[in-house]
């Protein structure tokens, strides 16, 4: 068990880590700067949720911690642990077809709606931390 006490922080290696899955209330912290652009976090038990630039990123049900969450013009990648299996959903382009990889696992090929979002499941409760990719075809 973890999740990152700070809600949000930036890695070394220049991707951020964010969520908290063991808090028991709503926590939140916004106007976070990272490469230029504005984060906000909600975290807790229930749900964790990024935006970036006031438009969604990423969403778990339950709550979740994810760590070194990269965005790339042709997707993301990050690692995601939490104390139960979890629902993810995400953002990309809208309408776009995208392979999916959960932890080394080929997940197949999964098409955003026209909102761009693309959900999945994760199986956490036996894992540490899940990585998941994500890249355009």
């Amino acid at each position: 068990m973890s999740g990152i006490k700070e809600l949000i922080r930036t890695e070394e290696n220049g991707t951020i880590s964010f969520g908290n899955y063991e808090l028991p209330s709503k926590s939140k912290l916004s106007d976070y700067e990272h490469d230029g652009d504005m984060y906000k976090v909600k975290t807790f038990r229930e749900i964790t949720k990024l935006e970036r630039n006031e438009m969604f990123v990423y969403e778990s049900v339950p709550g979740t911690a994810v760590y070194d969450l990269n965005l790339t013009e042709d997707g993301m990648s990050f690692s995601v642990e939490g104390a139960v299996d979890a629902q993810i959903t995400v953002e990309l382009e809208e309408d776009a077809e995208y392979k999916v990889t959960i932890d080394g696992v080929d997940a197949g090929t999964m098409k955003t709606n026209l909102g761009g979002k693309l959900s999945f499941s994760v199986e956490l409760e036996q894992a540490e931390r899940v990585a998941v990719s994500i890249v355009k075809l």
